[in-house]
């Protein structure tokens, strides 16, 4: 059993104090055309930034912003193997031109001791023969979102008529196989779809087949449109366990399509237990692997299971760069890559401090926690809870994490020390 090969995203997280070490190794999301998409699921958490960034003007990275961050991304990343992660919106909306473009700026910009990879987050629909053969030969891994079978997947995603997506997905997915195009899927498990764990896992294994399963919970809180992480009124923070602190009740922070995270620590036990017992070999998803990693004394895969953070940033298509993917607001912003080196940016104090502040800022209970060692609070990004003593800071998953990880300890101690991992 592998546990690196199969999760090409981010590379295992550097505590931000060693950015002076000579360890510069970070991952610098993109979003070519922002926000745009040609759908309109109802969770999205990015739609929203045209308007809250100001985003006017043109809809397309210029080529200058492209190409400075193309070649900063090979002069201040220290990896052997520079990973170029290219999302939306849908990334697709551009077009294969500008991704044969791309590929040649990146083999004008590569030194020769350096390789390069690119993966590819998309919908699927707007894929053909021809941009899966670029894909294929240009060796993308192709990241494809889909959220169980056709009724639980068209719930949320639909496009901006209104029109399910499903079948438009699925005959995506033919045509990868097909052109044998490397792809994982990315489901998004929400306040649907956690409730049947086993319909979700065993579709996406056996009728989808994907290299890696990455299952990503979600939750926003109410406002979360125009307010940042960490920015929260302390005292409208509910406390964890109550009806506030759970979708579907009408005094509740989260919007209604949040998962609740009971049925979420429901959801990962049953998935664990079908992969444990059949699967284990066969199907990778990012969070066992990440958990058989971290119980056999590595670093997690996961940025959000890390002690630290800050090592993964976000530039949008206007040049900005921001702390996080999911920090794109302007108390995140660090500044233009027009104006400013990537490197400095990603490796500045303020980054530094930003990163730290994932494990300063866990509250009392957390650092108590039997599980903490797996957890590390999981992302700041979601902590707008409160513990039962009071204290703001605690994660809206936590149930649900520690059920997950109290519910495999045993078999993966077990499984590490088989594995002599």
């Amino acid at each position: 059993m592998k546990l690196d090969d199969h999760n090409r995203t981010k590379p295992d997280p550097v505590p931000p104090l060693l950015a002076n070490t000579g360890q510069h190794q970070f991952s610098a999301m993109i979003k070519p055309v922002g926000p745009s998409c040609n759908l309109d699921c109802a969770y999205c958490y990015y739609l929203c930034k045209e308007k809250l960034l100001g985003l006017g003007g043109a809809t397309v990275i210029p080529d200058n912003i492209l190409e400075k961050h193309i070649r900063d991304s090979f002069r201040d990343n220290d990896s052997a193997e520079v990973i170029f992660d290219w999302q939306g919106g849908e990334p697709t909306l551009l077009g294969l031109e500008f991704f044969r473009k791309v590929v040649r700026l990146q083999e004008q910009y590569c030194p020769t001791h350096k390789s390069f990879l690119n993966n590819l987050q998309t919908n699927g629909i707007l894929l053909d023969a021809e941009w899966c053969h670029f894909l294929r030969d240009k060796r993308f891994l192709v990241g494809l979102s889909i959220d169980g079978p056709k009724t639980l997947h068209d719930t949320y995603r639909r496009d901006k008529g209104g029109a399910p997506t499903f079948d438009r997905v699925m005959a995506t997915v033919k045509l990868l196989k097909k052109t044998g195009v490397e792809f994982n899927t990315l489901t998004v498990i929400n306040r649907l779809n956690a409730k049947y764990p086993l319909d979700v896992y065993r579709f996406l294994t056996r009728e989808v087949g994907p290299r890696m399963i990455q299952l990503i919970p979600l939750v926003e809180p109410k406002g979360f449109e125009q307010t940042a992480p960490q920015h929260w009124d302390p005292a409208t923070l509910p406390v964890v366990g109550s009806p506030a602190a759970r979708p579907g009740s009408p005094e509740s922070i989260v919007h209604d399509w949040s998962v609740d995270p009971d049925d979420l620590g429901a959801f990962l036990c049953r998935v664990f237990d079908e992969w444990y017992q059949r699967d284990i070999g066969k199907h990778f998803v990012n969070l066992f692997e990440s958990s058989v990693a971290v119980w056999a004394g590595l670093p997690a895969q996961i940025c959000v299971f890390s002690k630290f953070c800050g090592r993964a940033v976000l530039l949008e298509r206007d040049g900005n760069l921001y702390s996080c993917d999911h920090y794109v607001y302007p108390e995140y912003k660090l500044g233009n890559i027009l104006e400013s080196p990537l490197g400095k940016m990603v490796f500045s104090e303020r980054q530094a401090k930003f990163g730290l502040n994932k494990f300063e800022s866990l509250p009392v209970q957390c650092r108590q926690c039997k599980v903490l060692f797996a957890c590390w609070g999981e992302c700041p990004r979601n902590r707008f809870i409160k513990t039962q003593d009071g204290e703001p800071g605690l994660n809206y998953f936590c149930p649900a994490y520690l059920r997950f990880f109290s519910h495999i300890d045993e078999r993966l101690k077990a499984l590490v020390k088989s594995l002599r991992l």
